[in-house]
């Protein structure tokens, strides 16, 4: 019942279709993630997986260079981008307490480039990614009770 919450499927092997989109997503850029979260990249629409996938690459840490994915000095509209990118993904209702969880490595493993950013630009990405997350943890409570909902009206 929780397997789809929790991120976890309900069969070890994911589907061909899920692992290719995992391929597509570990190859795009940011502007390809955005246009996949949004769903207007034809061929293929926001999953699970794929919003794990997402948010694995904004946190991994590249082994050979050492470099995270957004750099503290990258181009503003690449930070903007990443951001942005984070938003969507919060703002997803496929969202998992798995990717919850990478949102808040995210702006855990950020905090510098998001303080630094928002001071320089005079934003507020730091209120608006802790705002998403605390979005995204609401949505997942929403999908649980409508869960548990629907399976106490099958029995």
């Amino acid at each position: 019942m929780f397997e789809k919450l929790l991120g976890k499927n309900s069969q070890e092997k994911s589907s061909d279709e899920d692992l290719e989109i995992v391929q597509r997503i570990s190859k795009m850029h940011l502007t390809d993630m955005r246009a996949y979260l949004k769903g207007s990249m034809a061929g293929i629409n926001p999953c699970e997986n794929g919003l794990s996938a997402v948010m694995d690459n904004l946190i991994n840490i590249d082994e050979d260079s050492l470099k995270r994915y957004i750099e503290i000095d990258d181009t503003d509209i690449k930070k903007r981008k990443g951001f942005e990118v984070v938003l969507l993904v919060a703002k997803s209702k496929k969202i998992t307490v798995e990717v919850a969880e990478k949102i808040q490595k995210f702006i855990e493993l950020y905090e510098d480039v998001i303080l630094k950013f928002d001071t320089q630009n005079k934003q507020i990405y730091a209120s608006r990614l802790n705002d998403a997350l605390n979005l995204a943890l609401t949505n997942i409570n929403t999908m649980t009770e409508l869960n548990n909902k629907m399976n106490i009206l099958k029995n």
